[in-house]
């Protein structure tokens, strides 16, 4: 069976993962903090990628490397911009693109220079699971009282996630980003920090990565607000419900 890693930027993102995880074992790398175990009878890895592409890429550069790992999921949250993606609600990345890559006139807005794409597919195969996972794990957190608290029942999304090196907290500033990636035809869901990196680096190496986002807020004004708070009580309980019907899934496929 593949190794697995599984990554988030942030602790508060990945908390009870760690927990997860029979006989951890720390390792230092690349100064990087890795944890290594098994889930459900899977080899797993999990590291923090840090904030921002660059420390992404990093981090997923060095998981590769130094553990062989053949698979990756990133677990995180996002700010929403597609209609109808709600706070909660949880988008499952179809692809990335990078909305702040402008390499004009040597190529053009949002190509990634040398590749001759913009956007980054994740493995099919990873994702159909991914979704499977996230409508169970749904369910299962939907008796965790911080998610009753919500102001509707969270949904599951696929489609197009875009990355950037920079916080999206300002409305006019989500609906620039998103009406620029519109008028080169693509419709973002949602905007984060770091997907795109670690898929492009996934590209790099033939390994299949597959990713999915809780919408923390709506990309605007108030998208700071209550942020680690959310993060904790809201996004770390679905992605350990998430987490744990994944590598059910996956353990008893192999068996």
């Amino acid at each position: 069976m593949p190794q697995l890693g599984i990554l988030s930027a942030l602790l508060d993102e990945q908390r009870g993962l760690l927990d997860q995880l029979e006989s951890p074992v720390k390792v230092r790398h690349a100064g990087r903090t890795f944890w290594q175990g098994r889930w459900h009878g899977v080899a797993v890895v999990l590291a923090l990628t840090r904030v921002g592409k660059v420390a992404a890429a990093t981090t997923t550069a060095a998981l590769i490397e130094r553990f062989g790992v053949q698979q990756i999921l990133f677990t995180g949250v996002a700010g929403g911009v597609g209609a109808g993606v709600r706070v909660g609600d949880v988008v499952v990345a179809q692809s990335f693109i990078q909305h702040d890559l402008d390499s004009r006139p040597l190529f053009p807005r949002y190509e990634i220079p040398l590749y001759g794409r913009s956007t980054l597919p994740c493995d099919a195969e990873l994702s159909a699971l991914l979704v499977e996972a996230v409508d169970s794990g749904l369910v299962r957190a939907g008796g965790h009282c911080s998610l009753k608290t919500l102001d509707t029942t969270p949904q599951r999304h696929q489609g197009l996630i875009a990355s950037g090196d920079c916080f999206v907290g300002a409305a006019d500033h989500a609906a620039r980003i998103v009406s620029d990636l519109q008028a080169a035809g693509h419709q973002p869901l949602a905007v984060e920090m770091e997907g795109a990196a670690v898929a492009q680096v996934c590209l790099d190496y033939g390994v299949a990565f597959a990713a999915m986002r809780t919408i923390s807020d709506r990309a605007d004004d108030s998208a700071h607000e209550d942020f680690q708070t959310f993060v904790a009580q809201v996004a770390s309980p679905i992605a350990l419900n998430v987490m744990q019907a994944y590598l059910e899934l996956i353990s008893k496929k192999e068996q």
